[in-house]
């Protein structure tokens, strides 16, 4: 029986198998690329060179542990340095799986074996291009990983990382903070398909080193035989043994496809007849196409399923008819069809061939990359069938690269309109464990394969559509060797001088300030030390700042620093010191705020910045105390909301400046003129401010009549801003503002000018947007602001031409709730606004009728829904819910239940699978009740239960998704055109009746069938 999931983070294809080939010695040999002639294919579209060194680039970013000198990827950094640490392993390296940091050893493996393949088949693209050395490299870093994780014959390191905790968690790799757990399999705990894909990615990297590192290869070759082995003799699933990898990598399609796979391999690495005879043999044990008597062919090689590359080679080096036939039924379904069933894949309107909701690109690169190697074999016997495949195969790597609908390419920075926001962690370089913080990715993230369109060609560029968007390595594999064929055939020049290194767009390290509190003898500063690096990320964990300032007014009074003590209010762990000489001479001093030892890092709200607030004061009733001169009291502002970054901070890690600007020691010179002077008129009153001048210790406050002056001094003061109410309504005044130290006075600011004026008041505007609501015994009413309103009245009658009754005065907000109401009684309402200078008019009137809630009448509850696969005669059905609660209490959702309707055609179970719930996969249940007598679109119906007590929906509040599937045990297909709560244009969320909801056993949103 063949299991066709969904996915790469949950689920993914099946076809069990485990083969073993016939074939002679000569068939070892790859066949070359075909040249564009024989292939009868057009001129290139596309740079092929430049994409293929960009895919190669991809794995770079995706590289953990330490990174070797050869990294490109200049935002990337050393990370997962403990992995292993718990079992006293080092399981440092390897390629992070997607846009996680989970590093899951199955689509890994599965991902090295495909990019070795590549080379094995197409080696002469990777010399024309100049990439062999970088497919070389990459091959042999995550072989290295392949080689510490097998720890012993018998044991292997399968993932590190814990799925949950990690996709829990937004940041860049190099600064995550989770336990990252070791899981392995062994002869208890087996793992024959994880155990067969890693000897096949080093027995397949073993022949790609063979000529160039032999002892390396013989290496490889060594813990190749020895895996397979372990995998033949203890055999299991290995997600039956690593349960975390359960709900990211399923091992749907069993190991038997593994073991066959493996034993290719290792045909192919030795020439050992054995290992052909046992691939043979093993495929008798592959899985079956639902009910027919042939292995699977409607799906494609996959991380999960590899059956389908091992027929193509078995076919290859055996000539067996069993597998060409079968190998041609598949890619007859992906082209023209089967000739034997009458089945094609679905196709969109703009060509794609396309299998599956998540990740369709992966797909269709895979079966490209298929079809390229068997039309190559294929040539020389049945050159117009090669031509069929071939031609498919080119089709579907330029949709991918532009040849759509969209006209974009769907490969991160390449091409026309490419992805921008791929849902990614580390390239998107947030700070704050947010999607949405920056709101732009801060790093391309080259070469990345996005997931894809949806069987429509659309497709939204989102970091938050997983589905779409994301990226893994698995993605790029396929699609690389597929690449690398186009190259052959069409040629291509990869980039000079690429990758180019970027350069950070945003300060990394910084200080936001404010005066917390100032007043005539102490100045005390709040500031936030801030680590957003990304350039690359790193821990701060040695970051200081200086706070520099001025005490020539304390010298000139006689005291000295010792008279200056320095106290904190509040402190997130730095050490404060007390005033240290910068330039004694000229009684420059600064206060040192150490944070060393503290984890500063971009890592979330809490995490990527801490707070110290700190105090300089001089002696009570003194009165010299002047912070204006202060080099780094410049430009703050008072008040918790206005810290803002200042570069009179100076930054430094580990002791070196990293932002910010030191004071220039020397002679102290007269203040800066002041800047930014506004004047704002009010009612009897001017209110002014500028900005502060560097080095001033007061400003002078002068006004004229004229712009020319002459200007008269109003006042002195400390602070910049001053309110003149020494004014007349009606006349123009203009202003100037001049700083004054112990140096001498600066020239005039550039003036500004305000007329105050008397302020008539007038009554507020007639308010506009009424609405009503009604529940049960209420009626909601809310309006939109009338301007110059102080407060409403809000006012009922029983016929919409009054007399309206006052039922509520002065309400301050736009919105009422009447509950002195009667249901089934039709209630009509207007609005006044309201103000010192009078009322307004009414507003238009609206009406309402509270009834009580009961079935099929909304209450305080609702359902949102979206299909989420719009096929509607597929084997699988996909919707996504949301729960939404309008009322003003919160609602446990362990009280609720949830119902969709459909027809099941046929006697077959079904499955009910939860993808992802925002609430929490592990409380969501689904259960399938048969309706008796059936309804009109429904026989049956899935009832969604929620188990934790711990989670409530707030008032105003939503659950987010509950995505679903559903499948037959049989795998057969639905029929969901005539399925009642199905609507296949629903792409996005709406309010569905059609879905219901019950709420302690009562019906509270939608209608039954």
């Amino acid at each position: 029986m063949k299991l066709h999931s969904i996915t790469r983070k949950c689920v993914s294809t099946a076809v069990s198998a485990a083969i073993v080939i016939t074939a002679a010695a000569g068939s070892l040999a790859a066949p070359s690329g075909a040249s564009a002639a024989q292939a009868g294919a057009s001129a290139a579209a596309f740079n092929y060179g430049e994409v293929l060194q960009k895919s190669l680039l991809f794995y770079e970013a995706q590289q953990s542990g330490v990174l070797p000198e050869w990294n490109r990827i200049s935002w990337r950094g050393d990370s997962g340095l403990t992995d292993g640490a718990d079992v006293g392993k080092d399981l440092t390296g390897g390629w992070y799986d997607a846009g996680d940091h989970v590093k899951f050893g199955l689509p890994m493996a599965a991902s090295a074996t495909m990019l070795a393949w590549g080379v094995y088949e197409y080696k002469d693209a990777y010399v024309q291009t100049g990439q062999l050395d970088e497919i070389l490299l990459n091959l042999r870093f995550v072989n290295d990983y392949f080689i510490k994780a097998h720890t012993a014959p018998n044991e292997l390191y399968g993932q590190v990382g814990a799925g949950n905790a990690d996709h829990n968690w937004w940041g860049p790799a190099e600064v995550m903070q989770m336990d990252r757990p070791s899981y392995k399999i062994t002869p208890q705990l087996p793992g024959s398909d994880l155990a067969g894909e890693t000897a096949a990615a080093m027995a397949s990297a073993s022949i790609v080193f063979r000529d160039s590192d032999p002892a390396y290869a013989d290496t490889l070759l060594t813990h190749a035989r020895q895996l397979f082995i372990f995998a033949d003799a203890y055999r299991g699933k290995y997600s039956d043994s690593i349960k975390d990898a359960q709900s990211f990598y399923n091992s749907w399609s069993g190991y038997q496809d593994e073991l066959t796979w493996a034993a290719i391999w290792l045909y192919l690495a030795t020439n050992e007849q054995a290992y052909l005879d046992k691939a043979v043999d093993s495929t008798d044990e592959w899985g079956k196409e639902g009910q027919t008597p042939y292995w699977g062919y409607k799906w494609t090689h996959a991380w999960d399923d590899k059956h389908y590359g091992a027929q193509v080679l078995l076919a290859r080096l055996t000539g067996d008819a069993r597998f060409t036939v079968s190998t041609e039924r598949n890619l007859d379904y992906w082209t023209t069809g089967t000739t034997d069933t009458g089945e094609k894949i679905k196709y969109t309107p703009g060509g794609l061939a396309w299998l599956d909701t998540w990740g369709s690109l992966r797909y269709s690169a895979n079966a490209s990359f298929l079809a390229f190697v068997y039309s190559d074999w294929l040539q020389s016997t049945n050159p117009a069938k090669a031509q069929k495949y071939r031609s498919f195969a080119e089709r579907q790597v330029n949709y991918m690269l532009g040849d759509n609908p969209r006209s974009s390419s769907y490969v991160v920075g390449f091409g026309l309109n490419s992805p921008k926001s791929p849902h990614h962690r580390t390239s998107h370089g947030s700070w704050a464990d947010s999607q949405t913080v920056p709101s732009a990715h801060r790093h391309v993230l080259y070469g990345a394969l996005v997931g894809g369109p949806d069987a429509t060609d659309k497709y939204t560029d989102s970091i938050n559509d997983y589905v779409s968007n994301e990226v893994a390595t698995d993605y790029n594999a396929g699609f690389t060797g597929a690449v690398a064929k186009m190259a052959l055939l069409h040629g291509g020049t990869p980039l000079a001088n690429f990758p180019v290194a970027e350069t950070p767009t945003d300060d990394e390290f910084f200080v936001e300030a404010s005066i917390n509190s100032s007043a005539g003898t102490y100045t005390e500063i709040k500031a936030l030390l801030n680590n957003r690096s990304g350039w690359p990320a790193r821990m701060g964990d040695k970051l200081s700042f200086r706070y520099f300032v001025d005490l020539s007014e304390v010298y000139a009074a006689g005291y000295t620093v010792k008279d200056i003590p320095v106290t904190t209010n509040y402190n997130q762990g730095s050490k404060v010191s007390q005033l240290l000489p910068y330039d004694a001479a000229n009684h420059i001093y600064y206060v040192n705020v150490d944070f060393t030892g503290v984890k500063i890092y971009p890592g979330g709200q809490s995490a990527h910045k801490k707070e110290v607030q700190f105090r300089m004061s001089a002696p009570t009733a003194s009165t010299f105390w002047n912070p204006l001169n202060d080099y780094s009291y410049q430009g703050l502002a008072a008040g918790n909301t206005a810290s803002a970054k200042t570069v009179y901070m100076p930054v430094y890690d580990n002791g070196q400046l990293v932002f910010g600007q030191e004071p220039k020691p020397g002679v102290p010179t007269p203040p800066a003129v002041p800047a930014g002077l506004t004047a704002a008129a009010g009612d009897g009153q001017v209110e002014l401010a500028w900005n502060a001048a560097a080095g001033a210790a007061e400003y002078k406050v002068k006004r004229a009549l004229a712009a020319s002056g002459p200007y008269t001094a109003l006042a002195t003061v400390t602070s910049p801003a001053y309110t003149d109410k020494q004014v007349v309504n009606g006349t123009t005044y203009y202003y100037a503002i001049s700083a004054v130290n112990s140096v001498g006075e600066s020239a005039n600011s550039a003036p500004a000018s305000a007329t105050p004026k008397k302020q008539t008041p007038v009554p507020p505007a007639v308010p506009a947007g009424l609405t009503a609501a009604a529940g049960d015994g209420i009626v909601k009413l809310g309006w939109t602001a009338s301007a110059g309103a102080t407060g409403y009245n809000v006012k009922r009658a029983l016929t919409g031409s009054g007399p309206y009754t006052t039922v509520a005065a002065n309400v301050t907000a736009a919105v009422y709730d009447d509950s002195a109401v009667a249901n089934g009684t039709t209630y009509y309402y207007v609005v006044s606004a309201l103000n010192a200078a009078g009322e307004s008019a009414n507003s238009a009137p609206v009406s309402a009728t509270p009834v009580k809630a009961g079935p099929g009448t909304p209450g305080v509850m609702a359902v949102q829904y979206k299909v989420g696969n719009a096929n509607a005669t597929d084997n699988m059905i996909s919707a996504t819910f949301n729960i939404k609660n309008t009322g003003t209490a919160p609602v446990n959702v362990s009280g609720l239940k949830l119902r969709y309707y459909l027809t099941k055609e046929g006697s077959a179970g079904l499955n009910f699978y939860c993808d992802y719930a925002q609430l929490g996969t592990a409380s969501v249940s689904g259960a399938f009740v048969t309706i008796n007598p059936a309804k009109t679109g429904a026989d049956t119906y899935l009832e969604i239960s929620f188990s934790s007590a711990a989670v409530t929906i707030a008032p105003g509040g939503q659950s987010g998704d509950i995505q679903v599937r559903v499948a037959k045990t049989d795998w057969t297909n639905f029929n969901e055109a005539d399925d009642y709560s199905f609507d296949g244009a629903k792409a996005a969320f709406v309010d569905w009746s059609k879905v219901t909801l019950y709420q302690g056993g009562s019906l509270v949103w939608g209608n039954e069938p």
